[in-house]
């Protein structure tokens, strides 16, 4: 090739006319200049939304015939790694693995503008599994019908129907009734639906744990109804309470792994509020929440599995893949289904790109791999936090993608909070997810805290405790 000073009107600061490419080896010519820009684009020498050269110019360039560039190009056009605009030429498609590194640095520039992500709610987005995303998006898009584009079904696609069905039933033990799994966008829109669907059937209140999730306290109030609080101790709801409370027709819980206190709804709860359910005619919505992460024995089967005529199971990837996504469902008996398709579901797009990517059997590995990636996370702060805070107890330790602080004496919580934000670390006090005051705490949560601030994070943690006190 010419020297890359090459003045000529075709040459571009991204092309192979201005670099130099080894098309040394052997293997006829128009394979070897694949594997050259192949080489050029995976290791960023010819950059993503770059135009090449038309394959006139690269073939005058390399002094070669024009078919041997139309032959390189198609190959790595049907490869994925260059696409024809129409009246444009060709360029270079953006690699997942390129858009991965992109976004990583765009997260970890957000997390130094907030400091150290130490509150819950979010998993590790540093492992959202990209390249397989990207594959499912591009397999669901190929296979795309004429029907397809048409307006979305309100129950969901069928393919996604079929394929949640099946691993719901496989992995969290829930009993799917035929037609009563409806696609929606996130959990909480899930919640918000059941609330409205209840007010149109006439009930007045709804119980909620305490503590719990603010922003189901909030959806519940929205929808226009009461909110009950209901304690939570180390066996889940207590659900004896119930009985003494009126015009409550659903409760709403966390039944697999509470939010936050990390407890598990025991047997002898579980009946209780079956029994409860049954004798009321009540509904229990199960927010099946972050229940795939469970580190000491296998998750806890679903309520709903042992009572699908009583127990509505929502749940998203909003804390297994990323609340970007926008993927939920619902699973309801057959008398509120109707009620629960009022709103359009996610684009049909998302919903193929996800069923692909459940029937490929991406979903199990990506959680089978960020559960060794949370235990072992988990492990690192507990040791830090028994190490630096040896006066604090640790609670909520066996799943999820949190743990809870607490303190035996008295410790103002929401000024800790706000020492350790100006210490750079962001936690939450346990008082913002309680109804009624309880025992002051932390809720301390590693799913977005990156492995190596860890010690950093526990120390600044540290620090503000020994402010507060």
């Amino acid at each position: 090739m010419r020297d890359s000073q090459s003045n000529s009107p075709d040459s571009h600061p991204d092309s192979p006319a201005s670099m130099l490419l080894d098309l040394a080896g052997p293997g006829p010519l128009h394979a070897r200049l694949a594997a050259a820009l192949r080489s050029a684009i995976r290791d960023g020498r010819l950059r993503p939304d770059s135009a090449l050269p038309p394959s006139r110019t690269l073939a005058a360039e390399l002094e070669c015939s024009r078919w041997v560039v139309t032959q390189a190009y198609a190959e790595l056009v049907t490869a994925g790694y260059l696409e024809t605009r129409t009246g444009s030429g060709t360029w270079v498609r953006p690699l997942a693995g390129q858009d991965e590194g992109r976004i990583a640095t765009a997260v970890a520039q957000a997390s130094r503008a907030a400091g150290i992500d130490m509150a819950p709610g979010l998993p590790d987005l540093r492992l959202f599994p990209m390249t397989r995303w990207t594959g499912a998006i591009r397999s669901a898009a190929a296979g795309l019908s004429t029907a397809d584009l048409g307006y979305r079904d309100p129950a969901g696609h069928p393919v996604l129907r079929e394929a949640l069905a099946g691993y719901l039933a496989r992995v969290r033990g829930a009993a799917i009734p035929p037609g009563d799994l409806t696609v929606c966008g996130s959990a909480t829109d899930g919640i918000a639906r059941v609330c409205r669907a209840l007010v149109r059937e006439g009930t007045k209140a709804v119980a909620v744990e305490d503590p719990g999730w603010q922003r189901v306290r909030e959806v519940v109030a929205a929808a226009g109804l009461t909110v009950v609080p209901v304690p939570v101790d180390e066996q889940g709801l207590r659900a004896e309470l119930l009985a003494g409370l009126r015009d409550v027709g659903a409760v709403i819980l966390t039944p697999a792994h509470q939010f936050p206190s990390g407890s598990v709804l025991s047997p002898a709860r579980r009946h209780e509020l079956l029994d409860w359910a049954r004798r009321t005619g009540a509904l229990l919505v199960e927010d099946d929440y972050d229940a795939e992460f469970r580190y000491d024995r296998r998750a806890v089967a679903t309520l709903q599995g042992a009572a699908p005529w009583a127990v509505t199971l929502v749940g998203s990837v909003s804390k297994t893949l990323s609340p970007a996504v926008g993927i939920g469902w619902m699973v309801s008996p057959p008398r509120l289904t109707p009620l629960l398709r009022e709103a359009a579901p996610p684009p049909v797009l998302d919903q193929l790109a996800f069923a692909s990517f459940l029937r490929a059997g991406s979903y199990d590995r990506h959680l089978r791999s960020a559960r060794k990636r949370y235990k072992a996370r988990r492990d690192s702060v507990v040791r830090e936090l028994a190490r630096r805070l040896p006066q604090a107890k640790v609670s909520g330790i066996p799943a999820g993608l949190h743990v809870v602080l607490g303190f035996d004496r008295v410790v103002d919580c929401d000024a800790l909070q706000r020492h350790a934000r100006t210490l750079g670390v962001r936690v939450v006090s346990l008082s913002r997810y309680q109804v009624q005051p309880g025992e002051p705490g932390l809720v301390i949560g590693y799913g977005n805290l990156a492995d190596h601030e860890v010690a950093t994070a526990t120390e600044s943690l540290a620090a503000a405790v020994a402010r507060a006190g």
